[in-house]
């Protein structure tokens, strides 16, 4: 056997060795919740709540592998933080969100998508929950193994859609709501794209455009913190802190105000005196960007932590307020106990570390290129998408809205690299064609302006055009080459389509295997 091929046989042991080993630690979790639960429990139903806890620990796993990712992929992609510094601040922002903010009462039913009247008794109801939470866990471990960032929330809340269809029949299920579930499949990347692109736009016209770029970066990017401390302060109080804290829009939306002029007023002097060690102009102003960007990721996952680790224990915490009653049916809340809180949130940071990684890959690096400033605009598109969403009652799934606004940046650049690249067609095509020295000094010119005298200068330049005053040095079939806007893709379609399918099917996949799941269950608890 050759050399070569023995090194081929040892990378492929360490690969296999990797996963055995995250494999291993994950399904050590699941026994030491199992453990736990098996010494809670009491009685007949003790058996059920052992299985409903780790079904609710894969779940919370599979959240940490798949969800977090939006939270700080832009973030590592960007090199604003390491993967292994990410993973660390996302695992204890979701846990302290989770423990500290993540409320004593959720939902048991999601949404109000069926009716829970027509389900029945309290064994149909926990079969249900059972089936809705194993289905909604397999299909986001599905979705982490194809490195697909989908929602947690629809995955849910298909699973609850399908073992309700197949406890009590399409008449449990309210279509109203599940349309409006629907509606956000549209409305979250768009508004999420839309956001983060505008963001970028307006970074490049006051930064990136400007003759000094460096000037300009110090003189704005306290300007731009101070604007994301708004947004992730009204964020965190009307998201992360709303289990511990009732306020309105405008409260928090104040409270937000306050804490961006002490931002500003701390950030002005930093930014305006920090020494810049880039190799170019881009790079120094990418490096203003860097601490708040650890700061978003933080934060976004302690909102996330909060609000999203009742998909993993919601269910869970049904099951055991129904088995705790007897057997009697649960109302449209359950009380979570302690330690179903710790069960999700550890289970989270543990999936995350685990298998989170894929995810933020596909998020940070393999849709488009990002560096500080775009991860900003998404991060910043993140927040402001959710709290405008929200005000107006559109549902909408931060998931989406992450993805979608790395797709909103990945086509701007794009755009604004067709249009330069016209802009250039149509400066040669007004200078003589065998003229270089004409044409390198306008674009040197050009290159310097501000962006008012860019557009004065191309105005003048179709001016001469209209009244002939320069005639065209270039023969016809050249002329017509240089119409041809050369586009230049830096948003991979492969990605797009790929993860646009994950999301399509999502709530029916889930859906689909909730019902199976349902109908296993009851058959092997009804024999």
């Amino acid at each position: 056997m050759e050399f070569k091929h023995i090194n081929d046989i040892e990378k492929a042991t360490k690969s296999g060795q990797r996963e055995i080993f995250r494999l291993g630690i994950g399904l050590l979790f699941i026994v030491g919740v199992m453990l736990y639960a098996a010494m809670r429990g009491d009685g007949e139903g003790s058996l059920m709540l052992v299985i409903a806890a780790m079904i609710g620990g894969y779940m919370a796993m599979n959240i940490g592998a798949n969800d977090v990712a939006n939270n700080v992929g832009p973030a590592v992609g960007s090199k604003a933080m390491t993967l292994v510094g990410a993973l660390i601040i996302a695992a204890t922002f979701e846990m302290a969100g989770a423990l500290v903010a993540g409320g004593d009462v959720v939902e048991t039913i999601r949404s109000g998508i069926i009716d829970q009247d027509r389900v029945g008794n309290g064994d149909s109801f926990v079969w249900l929950m059972m089936a809705a939470l194993l289905a909604g866990a397999i299909w986001l471990n599905i979705a982490t193994a194809m490195g697909a960032p989908v929602s947690t929330t629809h995955s849910i809340v298909g699973a609850v859609l399908g073992a309700g269809i197949a406890a009590a029949g399409f008449d449990v299920a309210n279509w109203g709501t599940m349309g409006t579930i629907a509606a956000s499949w549209v409305i979250s990347p768009i508004l999420g794209g839309i956001a983060a692109a505008a963001f970028l736009y307006f970074i490049k016209r006051r930064i990136t455009y400007q003759p000094d770029m460096v000037a300009a970066g110090r003189r704005m990017v306290p300007l731009l913190v101070a604007a994301m401390a708004w947004a992730f302060s009204t964020y965190l109080i009307l998201k992360g802190l709303n289990k511990v804290w009732k306020t309105d829009f405008l409260t928090a939306s104040l409270v937000g105000l306050v804490f961006a002029v002490v931002v500003y007023l701390i950030v002005g002097p930093l930014a305006a005196n920090r020494r810049l060690t880039g190799e170019t102009s881009k790079q120094s102003v990418n490096q203003l960007f860097t601490a708040p960007l650890i700061f978003s990721a933080a934060l976004l996952s302690f909102a996330h932590g909060a609000n999203d680790v009742a998909n993993a224990v919601g269910p869970l915490a049904a099951i055991s307020d129904v088995i705790a009653h007897g057997g009697a049916q649960v109302g449209q809340s359950a009380t979570i106990p302690l330690w179903v809180m710790v069960v999700g949130a550890i289970g989270i940071a543990i999936g995350l570390g685990l298998y989170g990684p894929k995810v933020i890959r596909t998020i940070g690096s393999e849709i488009t290129e990002l560096d500080q400033m775009r991860a900003y605009c998404i991060a910043m598109a993140a927040a402001v998408t959710v709290i405008f969403a929200s005000q107006l009652g559109l549902p909408v799934s931060s998931t989406h809205i992450a993805v979608g606004g790395v797709f909103g940046v990945g086509f701007l650049r794009e755009y604004l690299k067709s249009n330069y690249a016209r802009i250039l067609d149509e400066i040669k095509a007004h200078h003589a064609e065998d003229d270089q020295a004409a044409i390198d000094a306008f674009m040197a010119r050009f290159r310097v302006a501000t962006i008012e005298e860019k557009g004065r200068m191309l105005a003048d330049l179709k001016e001469q055009a209209r009244q002939s005053l320069d005639p065209a040095h270039f023969s016809k079939l050249e002329r017509k080459g240089l119409k041809k806007i050369y586009r230049q893709e830096l948003v991979k379609r492969s990605q797009l389509l790929r993860i646009a399918a994950a999301w399509v099917i999502t709530v029916p996949a889930s859906a689909i295997m909730a019902a199976v799941i349902y109908f296993t269950i009851r058959g092997m608890m009804m024999h």
